[in-house]
């Protein structure tokens, strides 16, 4: 269970917000099948297949979003996305300044490429950290967010990226 993190619940239709511990919210209510989008997830255990399509509110570094999903008719949520399968320079805790830079040019990256257009998410799971997440990003013609930050070298496709060379001794 997710211990950490609120999600924000908003009826479209009469604007009332209501506060949901965590986000097991989220994928409970996906994975119970009374979600429906676009078209339907597909539930495979713990996995929602998506497409799931969301706002970015918010871009908190080349790996982590923060979007508003619709999970139900009229009624959305916001939740905290880590971008599966990469890792992006660290914008808030850098090992050193070039770090840092890099993590700034990958925050332009992603909010150059999705822009104000709908993104969806694919293959969500729990994250492990602050009441987050864990999806495939992708934009309204199907571009993937993760293999583009690592075709633009602003991403790895591994668990750490090596951003500050080691100086010589």
């Amino acid at each position: 269970m997710i211990a950490a993190g609120f999600s924000i619940l908003t009826d479209k239709r009469s604007g009332h917000r209501r506060s949901k511990r965590g986000v097991a919210a989220f994928v409970t209510t996906l994975a119970s099948g009374a979600a429906l989008s676009v078209s339907a997830p597909a539930v495979a255990g713990k996995t929602i297949a998506g497409p799931i399509p969301a706002a970015v509110e918010r871009v908190v570094d080349g790996d982590t979003v923060r979007v508003r999903a619709t999970i139900w008719i009229e009624q959305e949520i916001e939740v905290a996305v880590r971008v599966a399968d990469i890792d992006a320079p660290e914008l808030f805790r850098p090992k050193c300044p070039a770090e840092k830079a890099r993590a700034r040019e990958a925050q332009a990256f992603v909010r150059a490429f999705f822009g104000d257009q709908t993104v969806y998410l694919h293959e969500i799971k729990n994250g492990k950290y602050a009441g987050r997440v864990v999806a495939r990003l992708t934009d309204g013609a199907g571009r993937d967010l993760g293999e583009a930050l690592v075709d633009a070298d602003l991403a790895v496709a591994a668990k750490r990226g090596q951003w500050c060379k080691e100086k010589a001794g």
